[in-house]
């Protein structure tokens, strides 16, 4: 058997278990996501959800759904505030991330404590836009970060949960979070997945790194 039959084999298996898992998480969540569509309409009014554009599998874009956690304005926002405090520059350039920041609404921040804003992702790993395990999805703008690794970021789809996750998420660097990426896409098979997602648990619950 051929290293392009072996991957594929590979690939097909590791979509099959995350498109299953994913659809059945969906099912489980849906009482969960009903109550949180419910209370964004009440605190925040629409658009319930965002679809950010990012860079997935072979560098296409696609929509990475979640919760909306932000002020409707939020780019302006994030402008004026780093313009009225240069001295946080550093802490954005270095983690694309603030640990005070002005955009997220105060149900939002809850959200974003709990990972729950990403639950609509489930739907990406779906779609086979994402996976259940793999390297954070980019923007476009922080191409440029992963250098020469950008290569090993576009060689497997993005993940809801990863490396970065289970290992501090934004109390890291985000050249530590490129490496995290690398490790993982160079040395990934299902079982090293698996074992992710049961990390992923006890992460969450922590909330280490998370805002």
């Amino acid at each position: 058997m051929t290293d392009a039959v072996k991957n594929g084999a590979s690939a097909a298996c590791k979509y099959a278990i995350d498109a299953s898992l994913a659809a059945i998480g969906l099912l489980v969540l849906s009482p969960m996501i009903l109550m949180i569509i419910a209370i964004l309409l009440v605190l925040q009014g629409r658009p319930i959800f965002i679809a950010h554009r990012r860079i997935g599998k072979n560098g296409v874009m696609f929509p990475c759904l979640k919760f909306r956690t932000m002020v409707r304005d939020a780019d302006e926002v994030l402008a004026r505030h780093l313009a009225a405090n240069p001295h946080l520059e550093e802490e954005w350039n270095t983690t694309r991330k603030l640990r005070n920041d002005p955009r997220i609404t105060p149900f939002g921040a809850l959200l974003r404590k709990s990972s729950i804003d990403e639950i609509p992702q489930l739907l990406n790993v779906v779609q086979g836009r994402m996976s259940l395990v793999g390297p954070r999805p980019i923007v476009a703008s922080e191409a440029e970060l992963y250098g020469v690794h950008f290569a090993d970021y576009i060689r497997v789809r993005p993940g809801l949960t990863g490396l970065w996750q289970v290992s501090g998420r934004s109390d890291t660097s985000y050249r530590e979070r490129v490496q995290l990426d690398v490790r993982y896409v160079r040395e990934k098979t299902i079982a090293g997945d698996l074992s992710i997602m049961m990390k992923t648990i006890p992460a969450v619950l922590r909330s280490r790194g998370s805002y």
